[in-house]
C-alpha cells in the first residue's frame, strides 16, 4: 500500500518556525518551583527568537486567511536543503506573491531602496525577501513556464514606526494590518484557469524539496502550551515589579513622615 505525502495546503502558517522552536526547547532545563513561581520565562535566549517569528507569522496567516475565495496561501513552504522555508506563498487574480514576515513589535523601521534598519540595526531583508521569491519563481516556471514572477513582499507585524525614504525596486514592504488592502489592489494578471493549475502545482509535495526533519507531533497544540506558560510568566513578572514598587513606596513614605515633621518644625520654628 502506497502512502501519499500530505499535500503542501495543510502547512499551516508557522508551522516550520514552532517545529524548529519545540526541537530547541526540547533541550531547554525546566524551570525550578522558584523559578516558576517568580515568572521566568520558560524560553531560552536562544529559542525567543524562533518563539516571537512564530507569533509573526500566525498574526499574518490570519491576515491572509481574510482574503476572497479567489485566493489562496500556503505556508511554510520548504526551500532549498538547510531548512530553509517560505514563510507564506499567496496566489491570486494579482499574481504570486512570497511573503517574509518579520515580528518587530514596538520597534522603529526604516526603509531606504536596499537598505532597512530596525531600531537602528542593519537587516538583510531585501536581499534574503528577493532572493525567495527568485526561488519560488524559477521552481514554479518549471511547470508553468509564461508564470510570471513573484513579486517578493517583506510582512512587518507591529512596528512602532514605518518610515520609508526610498521604496525597493522589487521588494514591497508592508504593515500586517495593511497587507490585505495591498495584495487586493493589485492589477489582474493570471485567470481562474491558471490559478487552478498553480494551486495544484504549489500543492504537490514533488515541487518542493523534502523538508529536512521529520515531522513534529501536535506541534500547534505543544506550541500553544508554550505560549501560555510564556504569558503566565510575563504576568508574574509583572506582579512581582508591581509589588516591589508598592513596596518600596510603603518604605518611602513610611520613612518619609518623621523627616517631613521634622522638616515642618524648622521651618515654623519648632526647632532650636
Amino acid at each position: 500500500m502506497t502512502i501519499e505525502a500530505p499535500s503542501m495546503r495543510q502547512q499551516f502558517a508557522a508551522q516550520s518556525a514552532i517545529e524548529e522552536l519545540l526541537r530547541q526547547h526540547a533541550d531547554t532545563p525546566a524551570r525550578s518551583a522558584f523559578g516558576r513561581f517568580f515568572g521566568h520565562s520558560p524560553l531560552s535566549e536562544e529559542s525567543v527568537s524562533w518563539y516571537l517569528g512564530a507569533l509573526g507569522e500566525i498574526a499574518v496567516g490570519q491576515v491572509l486567511a481574510t482574503l476572497p475565495a479567489e485566493w489562496t496561501s500556503f505556508h511554510a513552504l520548504p526551500i532549498g536543503k538547510k531548512g530553509a522555508d517560505i514563510d507564506h506563498i499567496v496566489i491570486g487574480p494579482g499574481g504570486v506573491f512570497t511573503i517574509n514576515t518579520k515580528h518587530h513589535a514596538g520597534k522603529r523601521v526604516w526603509v531606504g531602496g536596499r537598505t532597512i534598519m530596525v531600531s537602528g540595526q542593519k537587516q538583510p531583508y531585501v536581499r534574503n525577501s528577493e532572493y525567495e521569491a527568485g526561488r519560488v519563481t524559477k521552481l514554479l516556471r518549471e511547470r508553468m513556464p509564461l508564470l510570471p514572477a513573484a513579486q517578493p513582499v517583506l510582512a512587518l507585524v507591529s512596528p512602532q514606526t514605518l518610515t520609508i525614504k526610498t521604496k525597493p525596486e522589487q521588494l514591497k514592504v508592508v504593515v500586517d494590518t495593511g497587507l490585505r488592502r495591498w495584495l487586493l489592489k493589485r492589477p489582474e494578471v493570471l485567470a481562474a484557469v491558471e490559478l487552478e493549475r498553480l494551486s495544484a502545482i504549489i500543492d504537490d509535495p514533488a515541487t518542493w524539496p523534502p523538508a529536512l526533519f521529520p515531522p513534529t507531533k501536535n506541534p500547534m497544540q505543544r506550541f500553544m502550551v508554550l505560549r501560555s506558560e510564556v504569558r503566565s510568566a510575563r504576568t508574574r513578572r509583572a506582579l512581582w515589579k508591581m509589588l516591589g514598587f508598592v513596596t518600596l513606596s510603603a518604605v518611602f513614605l513610611t520613612a518619609w513622615q518623621p523627616v517631613s515633621a521634622a522638616l515642618v518644625a524648622f521651618l515654623t520654628g519648632g526647632l532650636p
